[in-house]
C-alpha cells in the first residue's frame, strides 16, 4: 500500500467491529477515566491505585516482579513508581539480598491513601456492576482473567505485615 492509497471504510469497520484488542483497549480506556473521576478527591489515579494494591498485597517486591504481576514493562513501572514516591506514597529500599535491586513498599501515609480509596473502589464498582448488570459483569470478568494468570494472592505474612503497617498509620 503506498502513501496516497487509503484502507477501504469496510476494513475499518471490519476491525472497529471484530477486533479484541481494539475493543479491550476502547473499554479500558472508558473504565480508567471512570474510575480516574472517581479517585480523584484523592488526587489518585487508577493506574496509581492498581499499583498500590498490588503493593499492599505484596509487601516489598523488587520493581521487575511488581511490572510481571502488573503486565506492564519495566520503563513504565519505574516512571510510575517516582510520581509515587514524590507524594511520598512509596518508597524504594535496596534488597537485602541484591544489592543491585531494588525493592518498592507503599509508606504509611500510602497504606491510608490506598485505605480511603477502598470504599470508593467498592461503591464505583458497584455502580458499574448495577449498569451492566450482575450476571453479565460476572461474565465479562471471568472472560478477561481468560486472557492471562490472575495475580497470586498476597501470603498470610504479606498480609499481616501490610495490616500492621496499616494499623500504625
Amino acid at each position: 500500500m503506498t502513501a496516497d492509497q487509503t484502507i477501504p471504510v469496510s476494513v475499518v469497520q471490519e476491525i472497529r467491529d471484530r477486533c479484541l484488542c481494539f475493543a479491550t483497549q476502547r473499554a479500558a480506556r472508558l473504565l480508567a477515566r471512570r474510575f480516574d473521576r472517581a479517585f480523584a478527591a484523592l488526587g489518585l489515579t487508577n493506574g496509581q491505585f492498581s499499583l498500590m494494591v498490588a503493593l499492599a498485597g505484596m509487601g516489598a517486591p523488587r520493581l521487575g516482579r511488581l511490572a510481571e504481576i502488573l503486565m506492564m514493562d519495566q520503563t513504565t513501572l519505574t516512571a510510575a513508581v517516582k510520581a509515587l514516591r514524590a507524594r511520598g506514597w512509596v518508597e524504594r529500599r535496596p534488597d537485602p539480598d541484591d544489592r543491585r535491586a531494588r525493592r518498592v513498599a507503599l509508606t504509611p501515609s500510602g497504606l491510608a491513601v490506598v485505605g480511603r480509596a477502598v470504599p470508593i473502589w467498592r461503591a464505583e464498582t458497584a455502580a458499574l456492576r448495577d449498569s451492566l448488570g450482575a450476571e453479565r459483569a460476572d461474565a465479562l470478568l471471568a472472560l478477561l482473567h481468560l486472557a492471562g494468570p490472575v495475580p497470586p494472592a498476597a501470603t498470610s505474612a504479606t498480609t499481616s505485615a501490610t495490616a500492621t503497617t496499616s494499623a500504625t498509620a
